[in-house]
């Protein structure tokens, strides 16, 4: 398991002491401690460090931690940290105001251990399970998932599973055609009547989706990778790749690496 890195975020020196005390007793080891005094120090702190977790006090001088979160979303940032809202008032527009800006929890001092323990296991995991949703976007093809597969005809049925049982090899339209024993011409206006996209548009996407799993989930290399999903060329995949994705294979999962 890794070590989880989080941020507390306190000008109250016996606070961050105190929450940092408790975690590193609970939890030896399991997590990083880091500590800001204020909320520009704590900014500062992101933009060289990449947190899993923010707890901050909500009232601070200059930034107080509501205006901290805020910044936070801002910030083009390749992991997001959830954050923790801590404050000694009960005040309900505080806690209305967290909420709308996606914070996970907010905690009344004087918090228990317990209690301070059961929030921050419930928000890593949170952070986790969104970080998961946010890598998965990236995987899966948006045109692809618009698709209503349910009603679609039997012959394009066939053809899809044909694309899949034969993803790493090279075929075309005709040899599809003749599997579902169809008139190439009609095959190419009945698919792309009922899938919104031609037949040579949606090999494509299937492939390349594949490609982006397969670049995530091993360390195969890419020219490996292209000749998996039925590219005779490292070239030709890096090209269509690009057109497709805004970026090389190589960028890609060097990207993905980052935010998991």
């Amino acid at each position: 398991m890794r070590t989880q890195t989080i941020m507390i975020v306190d000008d109250e020196p016996r606070t961050r002491q105190g929450l940092k005390r408790i975690l590193e007793t609970k939890e030896s080891g399991r997590y990083q401690i880091v500590m800001a005094d204020n909320g520009l120090a704590a900014l500062e702190l992101l933009d060289n460090q990449e947190f899993d977790l923010i707890i901050t006090d909500i009232r601070m001088p200059g930034i107080n931690g509501l205006s901290l979160v805020s910044q936070i979303a801002d910030k083009q940032l390749p992991h997001k940290p959830v954050v923790i809202l801590i404050s000694g008032y009960a005040e309900f527009d505080y806690a209305q105001q967290a909420i709308q800006l996606g914070v996970v929890n907010y905690l009344l001092k004087p918090i228990s251990k317990d209690k301070l323990i059961a929030a921050v296991e419930q928000a890593l995991e949170a952070g986790e399970e969104r970080n998961r949703v946010s890598v998965m976007s990236k995987i899966v093809d948006s045109r692809l998932m618009e698709e209503d597969y349910s009603a679609l005809s039997k012959p394009i049925g066939d053809a899809l599973l044909y694309v899949d049982e034969h993803m790493g090899q090279v075929f075309g339209l005709r040899e599809v055609a003749d599997h579902i024993q169809l008139n190439p011409s009609y095959f190419s206006v009945l698919f792309k009547e009922q899938m919104h996209m031609n037949f040579s548009e949606y090999v494509t996407r299937r492939k390349l989706q594949n490609a982006k799993e397969m670049l995530l989930r091993t360390k195969l290399p890419i020219a490996e990778i292209a000749e998996r999903v039925g590219y005779q060329t490292t070239k030709y995949f890096h090209k269509l790749f690009k057109e497709y994705e805004g970026c090389s294979p190589g960028q890609y999962r060097s990207e993905i690496s980052e935010q998991e």
